[in-house]
């Protein structure tokens, strides 16, 4: 295989997320990479969230600082509202608390963002360290979400995206293992549980 030609379809398994995320030192860092583990953000949606932009008596967050589609004749990005598990949701509740409301959570370049991705991912051995970055943990999110049979079209409004991109860029979800599946599962908590209650 050519390990230079960049692959942006590739996403993580679940052993090697937990083995990444475990090997994040600082705090702050952490939560970046779990908030976007568990919305399934682009980075850019992510960098920019602040404590006013949560409801978390409602486990929802809101992205207001979203791509701009030019091609749709968009002149600014359009804010979706999404959920989060009540798990995720505690743990921004404790690094919300105290924080000024309109201040940014975050303070991390992209370029240093994915350097650290790279190297922890180089350092666990896990392949193709180098093709991963930011955009790899949206992509993992949308086919976890796909594993466990959320309605594409549910998918595609919490990631925004159109439907025909969602279909050309996420692969079968058939080859998760059921310990995989299992480790999905846990990973992303009570995220979709109330739905499957009613």
């Amino acid at each position: 295989m050519n390990t230079n030609i960049k692959d942006k379809n590739i996403f993580i398994y679940p052993n090697d997320w937990k083995k990444f995320i475990k090997s994040i030192e600082k705090r702050k860092n952490k939560l970046l990479y779990e908030f976007q583990f568990n919305t399934g953000c682009r980075f850019d949606e992510g960098i920019h969230i602040r404590p006013i932009d949560f409801d978390l008596d409602r486990n929802n967050v809101r992205l207001w600082k979203t791509k701009t589609k030019a091609k749709k004749g968009e002149k600014v990005g359009t804010p979706r509202t999404i959920s989060i598990s009540p798990e995720f949701s505690h743990k921004m509740k404790r690094l919300c608390k105290d924080k000024q409301q309109d201040n940014y959570l975050w303070k991390i370049s992209q370029a240093g963002y994915n350097q650290l991705m790279k190297r922890k991912f180089k350092e666990l051995k896990i392949d193709n360290a180098e093709q991963f970055s930011s955009h790899n943990i949206r992509k993992t999110h949308g086919m976890y979400l796909k594993a466990l049979g959320i309605d594409i079209g549910e998918i595609c409004t919490r990631l925004g995206h159109d439907y025909n991109t969602y279909i050309k860029h996420y692969g079968s979800a058939d080859i998760f293992t059921e310990k995989d599946m299992t480790q999905i599962r846990n990973l992303l908590g009570g995220l979709y549980m109330r739905r499957r209650m009613f």
